[in-house]
């Protein structure tokens, strides 16, 4: 036997590895393996009574009490390692158990007994057990049974308010939150604060069946909420909601709820809270003392627990925090526009009297049709009745009414010539309001679809040759009467060349014969 207690002494009072491996007999690198092992698993001086060098090597060496029935002794550390990375089991770990003993020619421990011996292992040595839940694996969520209160400083009245409780499986670790409502957007709030006190997101949320997160849950069929789901997709995380009336698929967090009912809860039932934020920093210090308190059956406490099984294995939280968006479904109107709590978005007009789906969040709207984004516009706020439309949305000829403007009037007029500029600026000076001569110009405008520029021009010169002030209709006019000369002329001019054609023939000398002449 080792002098175990020996070396851990000598090295408490100062004395050097040379001097203790001189003192008991020992190598250095046997002395420094036995302190490096005691810092590891905290034995510290000074120690007490009880012990002894037997009970100090089987702390410090638990393997060579398995090696001494003449099995493959177990590495506890490096099964305790990879029971926390996703998918291993007991049954994998021991299966490969076997196959090195298979190879090192030793006997294997039985399935039962390599659990055994793991449960105890980790029960005595280790803050969690990892047989039942891996870390960093899920998040079960719940609102407590029992309500709190917040005074109203005018009233004196007492405004209920509900606890959201949060519970890691593996560490225990619990986060709480006071709420003046069990919504959707209370709901969503909570999750995201309680992945930042957690610093990390698990790969699994396991809920109660409540209306806020699931629409329906049947054997065949799961239905989230959208706005859940979409949050669950921004965390990478999946919701895999408890069977409907089986509490035990949440047993922690159904714990926690009693648990942090009494410690937080019933702490406060004294306790005045003017603010629901007054109230929250009453829970959080509650809740602090709680994860930090000693646990009863084993050694550490929740938050330790946490810090040193579980921590390293939650996913990063994403940048920047989950914004929370509302989802709604309308029918577009015919003036391809929708309406969101009195507010007015436009969408492409082709999709009038459809139904489509909205998100809504605190800076913008999006549309979508068939899970296809459509539109998306700023959110509007304040006076009832704005409207926010955009000019692709509209159909050609709206599109070209809603473009008319001096400045735009003139230089479609610049394209068109010096007398369509002249036109122009006449309609424009001589109509009291802009809004007319406007219309009067988009009547000018239209006749482009007819005709082309060069007669549009010409009609203009004619108009001003033939009046000092010509409107439109008389420009409608010369551009018919116009288009009918031309057309005359055009046919007078294929006439005359049908009635001067001609061709050239050969005379009788150049078939050999004489000409008449």
């Amino acid at each position: 036997m080792l002098y175990y207690r020996k070396v851990l002494e000598l090295h408490e009072e100062g004395v050097s590895l040379r001097g203790i491996a001189s003192s008991t007999g020992n190598s250095r690198q046997k002395v420094t393996e036995i302190i490096q092992r005691a810092k590891k698993k905290g034995l510290v001086c000074p120690l007490e009574d009880d012990m002894t060098d037997q009970w100090i090597e089987k702390f410090l060496y638990p393997e060579k009490a398995l090696e001494a029935l003449g099995r493959q002794p177990l590495n506890f550390e490096l099964i305790h390692e990879e029971l926390a990375k996703p998918n291993v089991t007991l049954s994998l770990l021991h299966h490969e158990y076997e196959a090195e003993c298979r190879l090192n020619h030793k006997i294997p421990y039985s399935y039962r007994s390599f659990v055994r011996h793991y449960s105890r292992y980790a029960e005595k040595y280790k803050a969690t057990l990892r047989i039942r839940r891996k870390p960093g694996e899920i998040m079960e969520v719940d609102w407590a049974g029992s309500t709190a209160s917040v005074v109203d400083r005018d009233t004196g009245e007492k405004i209920k308010a509900y606890l959201f409780i949060a519970t890691l499986p593996c560490s225990q670790l619990s986060y709480a939150e006071a709420t003046f409502s069990m919504n959707l957007r209370s709901w969503i709030t909570a999750h995201r604060h309680a992945y930042e006190y957690f610093g990390g997101v698990t790969q699994i949320v396991v809920p109660d069946n409540l209306k806020t997160g699931v629409t329906r849950h049947t054997a065949r069929e799961l239905v989230l909420n959208p706005v859940y789901k979409e949050m669950a997709d921004y965390y990478h995380t999946v919701v895999m909601p408890a069977r409907v009336r089986t509490p035990h698929d949440k047993a922690n967090v159904e714990g926690s709820v009693g648990i942090l009912s009494t410690w937080i809860l019933a702490a406060l039932r004294n306790t005045l809270c003017f603010s629901l934020d007054e109230l929250n920093q009453a829970v959080w210090e509650k809740l602090e003392e709680f994860n930090k308190r000693p646990c009863t059956r084993k050694k550490g406490s929740r938050f330790l627990a946490f810090e040193e099984e579980e921590k390293f294995a939650l996913s990063p939280l994403p940048y920047p925090p989950y914004k929370m968006s509302e989802w709604k479904t309308v029918r577009v109107r015919p003036d391809y526009h929708i309406s969101v709590e009195s507010m007015f978005y436009s969408v492409p007009y082709e999709y009038i009297n459809q139904q489509i789906e909205v998100k809504l969040s605190d800076d913008f709207v999006e549309i979508f049709f068939n899970h296809m984004r459509i539109a998306s516009h700023p959110r509007l706020y304040g006076k009832f009745g704005q409207l926010s439309t955009l000019r692709d949305h509209m159909p050609e000829h709206h599109r070209l009414y809603v473009d008319q403007t001096p400045e735009t009037a003139q230089d479609w007029a610049e394209g068109i010539g010096s007398a369509a500029v002249r036109l122009v600026r006449y309609i424009l000076a001589t109509y009291q309001t802009e809004k007319q001569a406007l219309q009067v110009i988009f009547s000018f405008k239209k006749l482009e679809r007819r005709y082309s520029k060069y007669e549009i021009e010409r009609a203009c010169k004619t108009a001003f040759s033939i009046t000092e002030r010509p409107t439109v209709k008389i420009l409608q006019t010369i551009l018919k009467n116009h288009k009918k000369s031309d057309a005359e002329q055009e046919r007078k001019r294929q006439n005359e060349s049908n009635n001067d054609s001609y061709g050239f023939t050969r005379g009788a000398s150049y078939y050999g014969g004489k000409d008449e002449q």
